[in-house]
């Protein structure tokens, strides 16, 4: 009987070390993916904050500031501007 009682005790100090076990690395995991989902969102902010950047670099009046400022750059006189008629076939199909 002793021997059944110290192999059912040091089966159950097993289990036990190896529940410990599993919910330690349960709880390493979960932190992770916390960490990893705060990062997420920080990148999503910065994203976001890119693309406004973008918007504004590419504002058509800011681009018609630098043109005029920088390169000296003016919108031609409205006298001399030809419209041509829009061409109906697709981009590099050729004169039949």
């Amino acid at each position: 009987m002793t021997r059944l009682t110290v192999l059912l005790l040091a089966l159950l100090a097993a289990c036990a070390l190896s529940l410990v076990t599993s919910q330690h690395q349960a709880r390493k995991l979960f932190a992770g993916l916390e960490r990893e989902q705060a990062r997420t969102k920080a990148l999503d902010v910065e994203w976001g904050q890119l693309q406004l950047e973008a918007r504004t670099w590419a504002l058509p009046s800011r681009i018609e500031k630098i043109a005029h400022e920088r390169l000296g750059m003016s919108a031609p006189d409205p006298r001399r501007v030809q419209l041509l008629p829009r061409d109906r076939r697709p981009a590099g199909e050729g004169a039949r």
